[in-house]
């Protein structure tokens, strides 16, 4: 579900370059996603990155499942 929603996000709306900013964020570390966030410009409207702006005032949605890693699935090494 994760490559299909950022795969398909240029038909949300919004640019490009914030899509991939965000999707770079949400698979960093904590540490990283900050730093990444700030210097594409965007406006963090939720505490869990959920609802953010660029600052053209474009609105960028995210699900829950882009920003968690699943806690239902069994890791096989």
């Amino acid at each position: 579900m994760r490559e299909e929603f950022w795969d398909t996000t240029p038909h949300y709306g919004g640019q490009k370059e914030i899509w991939d900013a965000l999707r770079a964020a949400a698979e960093a570390d904590l540490s990283l996603a900050q730093p990444i966030v700030d210097s594409a410009g965007i406006i963090v409207s939720n505490s869990d990155m959920t609802l953010c702006y660029d600052e053209r005032g474009a609105k960028y949605e995210l699900p829950k499942y882009v920003l968690s890693e699943p806690t239902n699935l069994i890791w096989e090494e």
